[in-house]
């Protein structure tokens, strides 16, 4: 191990990478590398064998690292308490290293899970754009900091970029002010427009049918531009502008002085004409302002839109479902938290306080407490349970009295919603659990299926109309009494018809 340290140093390999390729720890290599022969030979034990206050369980570690290549030793050391009662008190680095010792001996590397790519092709001129955010800490001329946001949307085809700067964080009014910069600046529309799922634009998933904010859902309907938010946790979906969000700290708010919002925002667009939008491509080898040339021409023409300045203030949701106001803390439904920059809307009226989302829902109600430091707790808001997939869909099922139909009803929807069945089947299951009568859930399945309505949504709302038909009290049938039976006579009489020729004759006339 000594020789192959040294062998691979001289290759030009750092300390690093010798200890991913021997399975060693990095520091252990570099000791080695700091000895010579003669002080090796004199840090090895007499007979050139350590005894290890590990070694009888080697046999139990390398069997399971056989089987289960990724496992950790902080895993290992668990496992070994578990069905080792007499398993020594030893610290976690002595059965880390004692793994990483066993890993080397019997050549088990440590199996990282990686996701497979594959290159996208290019995309047609005007077809797509995206956008995405950045914060960055600038210097500022009394040597302090200044936290900016940016706001950056790129041409997916011809790279085209455009970059605008903020000192107070995004709404969703000015993102759509940002979005008008950004038309104005790119000289039209794409068809378009891939996002994250910025709490700024959307209030929630809903199982694959986004409900965006209010502002934005107004901004968006003036134009006519498609919407496609990516999954949580997938940056990947929007490379091109990830990459640029880097290119932007990196070459232009890298050491950059900040003086004033306007003069950042002008530097930014004397950048992105003599750099970012200038140079060639590392990737097309083209230049994204020559290609934009070309890209204009198909973009959706751009006129410009005024925007009303409507603010709301808002509170932001902390990552216990609570809210603070007026020095209390107040709890919201569980699931309303969707992450850093989660906001709602409160209103107090008559001693108590309501509280709504972004698209104006009431989501809960407290009595306004008197006090401070107190948590006021609605025992309604609990947390949903989740089952495996193909158990949801097999319970689903067994709802119905026709199970064909309704797996091929359900395959539907998850065919429609591929990344939202789990959410569309909660939907279906809760809405069914709630009526629990299968000749009504038998009745909305057909109805469904005739009309094509291939959403759990659609399903529940469609379920409780025939569940409250049913339950309606049914009414009285009153017989018509006629004043006359002679009357009775009239109903075979034929009524006297005009011909459509006398008419013509009138208006020729």
């Amino acid at each position: 191990m000594y020789h192959q340290i040294h062998h691979l140093n001289r290759l030009g390999f750092c300390a690093a990478k010798i200890a991913r390729h021997l399975v060693l720890d990095v520091r252990t290599v570099s000791k080695y590398l700091q000895m010579t022969e003669q002080d090796y030979g004199l840090f090895l034990p007499p007979g050139g064998k350590k005894n290890k206050i590990l070694s009888p369980f080697e046999t139990f570690v390398k069997e399971k690292l056989s089987q289960f290549q990724d496992t950790s030793a902080a895993q290992m050391h668990d496992w070994l308490r578990e069905h080792h009662p007499a398993f020594p008190n030893v610290t976690p680095r002595t059965v880390y290293n004692f793994v990483m010792f066993v890993r080397q001996k019997h050549s088990i590397p440590v199996i990282h899970v990686s996701r497979d790519y594959f290159p996208v092709e290019e995309l047609p001129y005007g077809e797509q754009a995206q956008v995405d955010f950045g914060e960055y800490n600038m210097r500022t001329e009394d040597s302090k900091r200044k936290k900016v946001r940016f706001f950056v949307m790129v041409l997916s085809r011809s790279r085209m970029k455009f970059l605008w700067f903020s000192d107070i964080p995004f709404t969703a009014q000015s993102v759509s002010v940002a979005h008008e910069f950004a038309f104005a600046f790119l000289e039209g529309i794409p068809k378009t427009i891939v996002y994250d799922q910025d709490r700024t634009m959307i209030v929630d998933e809903n199982i694959g049918e986004i409900i965006l904010t209010s502002v934005f859902k107004q901004y968006v309907k003036s134009r006519n531009f498609k919407l496609h938010f990516c999954r949580k946790s997938d940056p990947e979906s929007k490379g091109k502008v990830e990459n640029v969000v880097g290119y932007v700290k990196k070459n232009f708010l890298y050491n950059r002085v900040f003086i004033d919002m306007e003069t950042l925002n002008a530097e930014a667009i004397s950048w992105l004409s003599r750099t970012a939008n200038y140079l060639p491509h590392n990737f097309t080898k083209k230049s994204p302002e020559s290609e934009h040339r070309i890209e204009k021409t198909y973009l959706t023409p751009f006129v410009p839109l005024i925007i009303e300045n409507k603010e709301v203030k808002m509170h932001h949701v902390r990552k216990t479902n609570v809210i603070a106001y007026k020095s209390n803390f107040y709890t919201v439904p569980e699931g309303t938290y969707k992450g850093s920059g989660t906001q709602v809307i409160v209103k107090e009226k008559e001693n108590r306080i309501e509280i709504y989302n972004l698209m104006e829902e009431l989501i809960g109600n407290h009595e306004l407490s008197t006090g401070k430091g107190q948590t006021i707790v609605n025992t309604n808001h609990r947390r949903d349970t989740s089952k495996s997939l193909d158990e949801m869909m097999s319970d689903a099922v067994l709802r119905f009295s026709n199970r064909e139909l309704a797996l091929s009803y359900i395959l539907k929807i998850k065919e429609k919603y591929p990344r939202y069945t789990r959410d569309q089947l909660q939907v279906l299951l809760k809405a069914l659990t709630n009526i629990g009568k299968q000749d009504i859930a038998d009745k909305t399945l057909d109805f469904c299926i005739k009309n094509t309505l291939h959403s759990a949504n659609d399903f529940e709302q469609v379920l409780y109309v025939f569940d409250g038909e049913a339950t309606a009290p049914s009414k009285k049938q009153i017989p018509i009494k006629l004043l006359d039976e002679n009357n009775l006579e009239k109903v075979n009489q034929t009524p006297q018809k005009s011909d459509i020729e006398d008419y013509e004759k009138i208006m020729n006339k």
